[in-house]
Order: C-alpha cells, then sequence, then structure tokens
C-alpha cells in the first residue's frame, strides 16, 4: 500500500513539476500542440520559402490567451528564422537586408507606440491586398526591388508585425518580383524574417510584455523550430526552379487570401 502511495504522490508531484513550468491559461495538452506545429510550420517555410508563419499564427491563436499570440510568435518566428538564415546564409543577399534591417527599425518604433490604437482587420485586409496585387498583377516600378523598396517593405512589415503577427508575406512578395534564384530569395527572406521578428521581440519586452514565464514553452518551439528548419532546407535543395517559383506564387495567393478572409471576419465580429 506505501509503495502505491509513494508512486501515485511521485506522479502527482511530476504533474505539479510539469504545470509550474506553463502559465496557467494554457492547458499542457495545448502547449504540446503549439511545439509540434513549430516543426511542421517551420519545415513548410524551408521549403517553400512562406506560409508556415500564417499557419503557425493560426494554431497559436487557437491555442493561446490573445494577450501572447503575437509575442510568443515573434520569438519562435526569430527561432524559426535564425536556424533557416544559419543553414542558408551563405545564399543571402545581405546589402537587401541592411536595408531591410533600417526600415524595420523604423516601423517597429512606430508600431510599439502606436500598439493598441489601430483595428488589426483593417491592416489583415491592406496587407491580403498587397500581397495579392505582388503575387498576380504587373510590378509597378515603385515595387521594383532596390535600397528604398526594401527599406519601406522593412519599414511597413515591421510596423504592421506589431498588431497580428505574420506579415513574412509582405517581403515575400517582395523577394519574388527579384528574379533571384530559389535559394537566394529563401535564404534572404530568412534573414530580413530573423532581423524583423527580432527587432519586434525586443519591442514587445520595452512595453511590457513578460517573457518568462512563457520561457518554457518557447525554448521547447525552439527546438522543433530548428529541426523542422534542417528537414525544410534538405527538400528546398531538391525542389526544380520552376517547381519552386510556382509553389511560391500559389503560397502567396493563398496567404493573401487567408488574410483578407480573416480580416472581414474580424471586422464582423467587430
Amino acid at each position: 500500500m506505501g509503495t502505491v502511495y509513494r508512486t501515485h504522490l511521485s506522479a502527482k508531484r511530476s504533474r505539479t513539476a510539469a504545470m509550474a513550468l506553463i502559465p496557467e491559461s494554457i492547458s499542457p495538452l495545448a502547449a504540446c500542440l503549439v511545439v509540434i506545429a513549430s516543426f511542421f510550420t517551420s519545415a513548410l517555410t524551408a521549403a517553400m520559402g512562406i506560409g508556415g508563419g500564417l499557419l503557425l499564427l493560426a494554431i497559436m491563436g487557437a491555442a493561446l490567451p490573445p494577450i501572447a499570440v503575437v509575442p510568443v510568435h515573434g520569438v519562435a518566428q526569430f527561432a524559426s528564422n535564425a536556424s533557416r538564415l544559419a543553414i542558408l546564409r551563405a545564399h543571402v543577399v545581405w546589402p537587401a537586408i541592411g536595408w531591410f534591417t533600417l526600415g524595420g527599425l523604423i516601423g517597429a518604433a512606430l508600431g510599439a507606440r502606436l500598439y493598441v490604437d489601430l483595428p488589426a482587420w483593417a491592416l489583415r485586409i491592406g496587407v491580403g491586398g498587397f500581397v495579392l496585387a505582388t503575387a498576380l498583377g504587373p510590378k509597378p516600378q515603385s515595387l521594383r526591388p532596390g535600397p528604398r523598396s526594401f527599406a519601406a517593405v522593412g519599414a511597413v512589415g515591421s510596423f504592421l508585425s506589431m498588431f497580428f503577427g505574420a506579415t513574412g508575406p509582405i517581403a515575400a512578395a517582395m523577394l519574388s518580383a527579384t528574379g533571384w534564384a530559389r535559394l537566394n530569395i529563401v535564404g534572404s527572406h530568412a534573414a530580413a524574417m530573423t532581423a524583423q521578428h527580432g527587432i519586434k521581440s525586443l519591442a514587445f519586452g520595452a512595453v511590457g510584455f513578460a517573457f518568462g514565464p512563457w520561457a518554457a514553452i518557447i525554448g521547447g518551439i525552439v527546438v522543433a523550430g530548428a529541426l523542422g528548419s534542417w528537414v525544410g532546407s534538405k527538400i528546398l535543395k531538391r525542389l526544380p526552379e520552376r517547381t519552386f517559383q510556382r509553389g511560391l506564387k500559389v503560397a502567396l495567393v493563398v496567404a493573401g487570401s487567408y488574410l483578407i478572409v480573416r480580416g472581414l471576419i474580424d471586422a464582423q465580429a467587430a
């Protein structure tokens, strides 16, 4: 009887210790779901250059309390993109990333000051329309890649990312217009998103979000995301160039359509 009691007590203590690693506002099952999703969404982004961030944001939106979704998603995306950047760093077009980062610093600073003042649904619709127009329509001269365009995209992406998280399609849309090879596109996108999400995470810390209670979940997300990036990068290097370009356009259309539909739904609920 004593052995059974001690076993039961030990199991109870283990469950209590596990619960102590995550905030009370999220269940252990939801925490595991988010970590597992990080692996698959990182693999998707590494293989196709886009899509994983939006999918992970949707999953986090269902699993995490609203106040934590964008900040925790930002750290998760920083880790995922940093691991992909480490793998593809030789293919990054660094001058473009410098301009993107400069714009990102400006956009994040403005976004942090206006954090709660703009409706997310309007931003989603605007970004979705931009992505669809860039992916499917003619490329106006003002949208063609260059120092000013990269800086502007960095500023707009970082600003909007402070409000609803996944703005990777904006940078991906610009990069798709460069005509670069797939490894240059995905590597440069990883570098751009690493900078953007890193800046955003620092901005959220500066405005008072407490990352400490989420450290265990973030740690699991980081490890799972790194493994997913490694798997997805292997797939990327085996893709034919034409298949990648078509897949990227499809991913952009899906991402843009998702943002518009989500924005319309949110507008009706507001």
